[in-house]
């Protein structure tokens, strides 16, 4: 959460570190989908250390991607923020950085982004997956397809897709259909959750913040809220039902995990509905305990079944 700015604060603060909470590191958590195919793979890949290193440095790769994108975002969006209650106190909206910096920062990451992608694949498919992924969050949706009403959602959760279709990139693998619908799936969630917390935030003037608000209305973004939810839960059972990590005989062990994703969900509603949260997913994951509690034992569940079952 972006805090209140003071003179005793604004005085003690340097520019790199405006810097770094314009690159925003706590929306990194988002870069773990890269890790999805490394556990999911048939070919347990997550015990052999160098594929290990390997999804690692893809994920900096994504991390360094994504903060470009957020200074590209935060530099298009500036006035805009000026008038946003919380987003304000952001650096470049309340002076304390540079827009010169920003934009200098932005084009190191660029081609720092591509430079390490292609030392990682020297194919060039991840680095492909990678310039896929600034062109359409940095260059598409910041400047276009954010003004687009349901296109500006679906575009947040391509960049999840691209994240899970990056980790299988760089190891060789073949993720399965239903996990990318999955992930896609999780990210439009997430973003109807957002694009919802702003409308109730922001009240009357959410159109004056972002035109695209004026598009949406709360009972709208509830009923999508509600196909979205039960088609995550459904494409998840499917996961685990095919999932090749795990043996299927005599029944798909996967499908344990299952309780941990609904009650997640449900938890996460819960913060939607009677918390008014939602603006800001990694936050919520951070901060709520019970939430980020399921998450722990979903995936020390997964990782059980993953040690302990082997596929036939």
């Amino acid at each position: 959460m972006d805090q209140p700015l003071t003179p005793s604060t604004i005085g003690h603060t340097s520019m790199v570190w405006q810097l770094v909470r314009t690159m925003r590191p706590r929306q990194w958590i988002k870069n773990t989908f890269v890790f999805t195919a490394l556990f999911f793979s048939e070919e347990r890949l997550w015990t052999q250390l160098d594929q290990v290193l390997l999804t690692v440095a893809a994920f900096v790769v994504f991390c360094m991607a994504a903060s470009s994108i957020y200074l590209i975002n935060d530099l298009v969006d500036i006035e805009k923020d000026r008038a946003h209650p919380r987003k304000r106190n952001r650096p470049l909206a309340s002076g304390l950085l540079s827009p010169l910096v920003a934009v200098v920062a932005a084009m190191v990451l660029i081609i720092g982004s591509f430079g390490a992608a292609y030392m990682i694949d020297p194919d060039g498919i991840f680095l492909l997956v990678v310039g896929s992924y600034v062109v359409i969050q940095g260059v598409l949706y910041s400047y276009w397809l954010k003004h687009v009403v349901i296109l500006d959602i679906l575009v947040i959760a391509a960049g999840f897709v691209l994240r899970t279709i990056a980790g299988g990139v760089v190891l060789h693998i073949t993720i399965t259909p239903w996990l990318l619908v999955c992930m896609g799936l999780l990210a439009i969630f997430l973003g109807i959750g957002k694009r919802r917390h702003e409308l109730v935030l922001l009240d009357n003037d959410a159109g004056e913040h972002r035109r695209i608000l004026q598009e949406y209305s709360v009972p709208m973004l509830d009923q999508m809220i509600s196909i979205v939810t039960a088609s995550i839960i459904m494409a998840y059972s499917m996961t685990t039902f095919s999932a090749p990590a795990v043996p299927r005989d005599p029944f798909p062990v996967l499908m344990l995990t299952i309780p941990f994703v609904i009650y997640g969900i449900f938890r996460y509603l819960y913060l939607i509905y009677q918390r008014h949260g939602g603006g800001s997913p990694e936050e919520l994951v951070l901060k709520d305990v019970p939430l980020a509690g399921s998450i722990v034992l979903w995936g020390m569940t997964v990782l059980g079944l993953l040690f302990f079952f082997r596929p036939t």
